[in-house]
C-alpha cells in the first residue's frame, strides 16, 4: 500500500500548488473539500497515512455546511495518534484551537501559516518533505 497524504482543502488555486510539491513526495495525495466527508471516510486511509495537513476555513459548494478543520482535529483528537498533521489555516484562533486539540491528545502536529506567495512551496514544503522522510 503506497504511503498517503490526506489534506482537507477547498481552495482550487492551492490545490493546484500543493499537487506540483506533493508531486515530489513520492505520496498519493487524498483531498477533501469537506470536513464532514472527510471524518465519514477517514477510517479507511489512516492505516496508510504518513501526514495529515488540515486548512480551517471551509466555503460550501452548495447549500450544506462543508464544516470545519476543527471538526476534523477534534475527531483527531479522539483516535490514537497516527501520523503528524500540518495545520495550514490563516484562521489563527481556530488554528489555535485545532492546535490545542490535536496537543491534548498527543498528535505530533505543525503549523504553517500562509503568509507570502510562497509559503506552500517553501513553509509547507519543508515540514512535509522533513516528516515524510521519517520513519513511521
Amino acid at each position: 500500500m503506497k504511503s498517503t497524504l490526506l489534506m482537507l482543502e477547498d481552495d482550487a488555486e492551492r490545490m493546484t500548488r500543493f499537487q506540483a510539491v506533493i508531486a515530489r513526495l513520492d505520496v498519493e495525495l487524498i483531498v477533501w473539500r469537506d470536513a464532514h466527508c472527510m471524518i465519514a471516510e477517514l477510517a479507511a486511509f489512516l492505516p496508510a497515512a504518513r501526514l495529515i495537513s488540515l486548512d480551517h476555513d471551509l466555503e460550501p459548494e452548495s447549500d450544506t455546511d462543508p464544516g470545519d478543520g476543527l471538526d476534523v482535529a477534534k475527531h483527531l483528537a479522539n483516535l490514537s495518534p497516527m501520523c503528524p498533521v500540518i495545520i495550514h489555516t490563516s484562521n489563527g484562533v481556530r488554528g489555535d484551537s485545532m492546535t490545542g486539540e490535536l496537543e491534548l491528545a498527543k498528535w505530533k502536529h505543525h503549523r504553517v501559516m500562509p503568509l507570502g506567495d510562497d509559503w506552500i512551496e517553501v513553509d509547507w514544503y519543508a515540514i512535509a518533505r522533513r516528516v515524510l522522510r521519517k520513519k513511521r
